[in-house]
């Protein structure tokens, strides 16, 4: 198998791109997908972003977290400098953060509706709590909507054991 033609990327237009336009406000159109040339395999593409940030929406204040995002492509995955931006357009938004984690999972099935996804965010402890929130989807009618609901329901679920490479 030869490696990716130029007629391939045509979608990706942020990587190797020199004058990134940095977007401080909420912007999923910053989202590229490419073509999955492994249909024929289910296996996870994982993301592990320790500099998410977005504001309290009543304080104002900003919030930082650690996103995992894990997800099994279908036919289109989501190119990683586009979903750096999408995540640094968090930063003047203004969300509790059960909100932000689900606004992230509903984007990326919007842009590339994997056959199953699920988004973390790990906060820092503000006020010696912290919120850890986790959202998933298996496509309807599949073996991963029946992995989403097995997923949801074991409890021994924590970010800390996914591997930080």
């Amino acid at each position: 198998m030869s490696g990716r033609k130029d007629s391939e990327l045509t979608d990706v237009t942020l990587l190797g791109n020199q004058g990134t336009n940095y977007t401080f406000e909420y912007n999923p159109n910053v989202l590229e997908t490419f073509e999955n040339k492994h249909i024929e395999n289910d296996y996870f593409v994982k993301f592990n972003c320790p500099e998410f940030t977005s504001l309290c929406p009543k304080t104002n204040q900003p919030d930082f977290a650690t996103i995992y995002i894990s997800y099994i492509p279908d036919v289109k995955m989501v190119e990683s400098k586009s979903l750096k931006l999408y995540l640094f357009s968090f930063r003047n938004h203004g969300d509790f953060h059960e909100d932000c984690m689900n606004i992230i999972m509903k984007d990326l099935i919007k842009l590339m509706d994997p056959r199953y996804i699920e988004v973390w965010g790990k906060f820092t402890p503000r006020g010696g709590i912290s919120i850890d929130p986790y959202v998933n989807y298996g496509k309807p009618g599949t073996k991963f909507e029946k992995m989403a609901e097995h997923r949801m329901m074991n409890h021994d679920l924590y970010p800390e054991k996914i591997d930080n490479r």
